[in-house]
């Protein structure tokens, strides 16, 4: 029996071990548990996001201080705007109008902070 689920595609096993995790749920009516869990796993999502946006500014404010205070506060603007999208999304959740204000807020900061980039990067 080893063997076989050794000789297995992995997608396949991954998917089968999904099922049994699926039927053990229903089986015993865990949905509450299910859902404490989805809710950890937002909160790990957005600090997982917060960390990389952290540990990208960490690597580089070297040179974004060098930066005109104009591109500085659009930069740090957007990445602060994202991060509290974020975690607006987590808290509320989203649909409809909602929902298209937060992928419009996630496109304008994406948008301002590559602008202020592309500005800095680009001799003249």
């Amino acid at each position: 029996m080893r063997r076989f689920f050794a000789d297995m595609n992995p997608t396949l096993r991954g998917f089968l071990i999904i099922v049994v995790i699926v039927l053990v749920v229903i089986l015993l009516n865990q949905q509450t548990t299910l859902l404490s869990l989805v809710a950890l796993t937002r909160i790990a999502f957005f600090l997982a996001i917060a960390f990389f946006i952290y540990l990208l500014w960490r690597e580089r404010r070297g040179e974004i201080s060098t930066w005109a205070t104009r591109s500085q506060v659009a930069f740090y603007g957007g990445a602060i705007l994202i991060v509290v999208a974020f975690g607006v999304y987590i808290l509320r959740g989203a649909s409809g109008r909602d929902a298209l204000a937060f992928i419009l807020t996630l496109g304008l900061s994406a948008f301002a902070m590559f602008r202020a980039w592309r500005d800095q990067h680009t001799y003249r």
